[in-house]
């Protein structure tokens, strides 16, 4: 690899916000963005454990600040973005990752674990996006911002109705803002990931459900959290610059492999 093509995936420079980074995949977000040079914010409502993500972060010597952040609460979400400036200088990326998902049949589906659902995945990645977009039109300097989606978003379950429309409506979100955010140099992209095995869902993938599911994987695996290192970078950096409005699907093969 020339140092021309790794410095277009550096983000030295750069000051960065991830939500959920209190475990799983934000976690190792925020981490592979610290490794590649940015600043970043760790936002999420854990705080103790935002703290401990930070440490690893300073293990290494990057920095990193943990922010308490509710993506439900608005005035959460402007202060959070208002204190990851004022400590780490203008974000000009923003990976949009909180997220939940409620297990429950279509019939089942009551109108508490609906509005839970889509409060936090869509509106909620709306009001940080949103938030981050006037900041960084505000600065000037235009930035990156990468929503996290699903493959459900485009190949659905049983049982998870709410969560696969949240993550559709995000897919679609993402797509309009990019139309309307380009002219600030704000690009918006979507990760999609498939199936990662992460500390809620081990469990059921050591069970026969789930190894028939790992089955129907082309790649015959589970996810690792290492596997969306490459489309990570590639969109926060300068090396996705001609990518807006894209849908990047990570997921072994799965949602193309016939039902």
């Amino acid at each position: 690899m020339t140092g021309t093509l790794v410095a277009q995936f550096s983000l030295e420079g750069h000051s960065a916000m991830v939500t959920g980074a209190s475990g799983g995949l934000g976690r190792h977000f925020a981490i592979t963005l610290a490794r590649a040079g940015a600043k970043v914010a760790l936002a999420a409502r854990r705080t103790e454990a935002l703290v401990a993500v930070a440490r690893e972060i300073a293990a290494f010597d990057a920095r990193a600040i943990p922010i308490r952040l509710d993506v439900t609460d608005v005035h959460s979400v402007q202060r959070a973005v208002a204190d990851a400036a004022t400590e780490l200088g203008p974000i000009t990326v923003l990976i949009n990752n909180s997220g939940i998902v409620r297990v429950k049949p279509a019939l089942d589906h009551d109108i508490a674990t609906w509005d839970e659902v889509v409060a936090t995945n869509l509106r909620g990645a709306w009001l940080v996006a949103q938030e981050t977009a006037r900041h960084m039109a505000e600065h000037g300097r235009g930035g990156s911002i990468v929503n996290i989606a699903s493959i459900l978003a485009l190949r659905t379950a049983g049982g998870v109705a709410s969560y696969a429309a949240s993550k559709a409506g995000l897919v679609h979100l993402t797509q309009a803002m990019a139309v309307e955010l380009a002219r600030h140099r704000i690009r918006v992209n979507a990760i999609a990931p498939g199936y990662f095995g992460t500390d809620m869902n081990r469990a059921f993938f050591e069970t026969p459900a789930g190894q028939a599911l790992i089955k129907r994987i082309p790649q015959q695996r589970l996810g690792s959290p290492e596997d969306l290192d490459g489309v990570l970078l590639l969109l926060a950096s300068d090396a996705g610059r001609y990518m807006t409005g894209s849908l990047v699907v990570v997921d072994g093969g799965h949602s193309v492999n016939p039902l």
